[in-house]
């Protein structure tokens, strides 16, 4: 994982920004000598320590980022990524509600589009705010993080620190929406409830065995991540979520399958009747794939964008080609790129991959994950 420390001197941002204007410059068309800019940016940096993208600039590094982002399949729709400047925004609740609206947008009755919102970057004399939850939509987990009885055991610690802050809780299901976790510049951080509106949630059901729907099984639509810092030429973006849209594996593979969240294979496997005794029956194997099928089933019936893995992993490397035509090298974190089912059957498997870095990138700034788990929140 990354992490990185979140001040730079002045060099530093200076190093950053003259690398990403000759960058823009470059990959724009029409954006000409960067000669004047770089003259320009250099003595803002002088006289403020720091300075201002152009929204241009903004829309390119943000597409940029993506196109950087080792741990992604779905780079091949970078330059689609839609950009929502908001960066006048710096308190708690306007940055929520305008988190809310980046929901309803991308959401777009279910034809997910790729989206970021990018808010006040940090500045020398002020730090940028910042979104504590991991993702805009969250479930609670209820309980012990050892011992969740109800919901997503991720989010138990998140959950309870919520509770002892005056959160009532939702109505104990194993799908309430958790609240989010906003910090303000000049403000301590502050939870607002999630408008059901701004959330589509798809019912998950098997194709074949209708039985599933008495679960009540179901999850958000649109992953959109909002712990991450956007850094672009230097200058840093602590709040910034962006999403594009599921592969049926994060939430079949992972999701709804790890033993820490909501640990369905049992649960999938009891259905089909499978002997669970001994691992070397592969009970394990023939439920994540029922379960993943039944993501990937309902999502479809429910007319919501979601990728496979096996589309997904030819597409990365259609995306790798295309970079390397232009000249550009794709770096990529085998681990990450590689899926969680199936692994040897797709064609990302069988290659090796830089995990390189970049600086224009989303990134995890030190403490990131502490937030997310509401550590210190009260």
């Amino acid at each position: 994982m990354e992490i990185l420390q979140q001040r730079s001197t002045t060099a530093q941002v200076w190093e950053a920004a003259e690398e990403f204007i000759r960058l823009f410059h470059r990959e724009n068309q029409g954006a000409g000598d960067p000669r004047a800019r770089l003259a320009a940016v250099r003595a803002e940096l002088a006289e403020t320590g720091t300075y201002r993208h152009s929204p241009e600039e903004l829309v390119h590094g943000a597409r940029v980022a993506w196109r950087n982002s080792n741990r992604c399949i779905g780079r091949l729709y970078w330059n689609s990524l839609r950009v929502r400047d908001r960066r006048e925004l710096t308190e708690g609740a306007e940055i929520a509600d305008a988190c809310f609206g980046h929901l309803r947008e991308a959401t777009n009755g279910g034809r997910i589009r790729p989206t970021i919102t990018v808010f006040a970057p940090a500045a020398p004399d002020r730090p940028g705010p910042l979104i504590w939850s991991e993702q805009l939509v969250r479930y609670a987990g209820y309980g012990d993080h050892h011992s969740v009885t109800v919901g997503d055991a991720r989010n138990a610690p998140l959950t309870e620190a919520l509770l002892r802050l005056g959160w009532t809780g939702g109505a104990g299901t194993p799908f309430d929406l958790l609240p989010l976790v906003v910090q303000g510049v000049d403000d301590k951080p502050r939870w607002f409830d999630t408008p059901a509106d701004a959330v589509l949630e798809v019912p998950i059901g098997h194709p074949e065995d209708e039985g599933w729907a008495d679960w009540g099984l179901r999850w958000h639509a649109v992953p959109a991540i909002s712990n991450m810092c956007l850094e672009i030429g230097g200058i840093h973006y602590p709040a910034a979520p962006f999403n594009g849209w599921y592969m049926g594996t994060e939430i079949g593979a992972r999701n709804l399958a790890d033993t820490d969240r909501y640990n369905l294979l049992p649960a999938v496997a009891r259905r089909l009747g499978l002997d669970t005794s001994s691992d070397r029956s592969l009970w394990k194997d023939r439920a994540l794939v029922e379960l993943n099928r039944a993501v990937l089933h309902s999502f479809d019936r429910a007319g919501v964008t979601i990728a496979d893995h096996h589309s997904e992993s030819r597409r990365f490397l259609s995306h790798m080609a295309r970079e390397e035509r232009k000249g550009r090298e794709v770096g990529a974190d085998w681990s990450w790129i590689v899926p969680p089912i199936s692994g040897a059957a797709t064609p990302v498997f069988h290659r090796t991959y830089e995990d390189r870095r970049s600086n224009t990138a989303y990134v995890h700034h030190s403490g990131a994950q502490d937030r997310a788990q509401g550590r210190d929140l009260v």
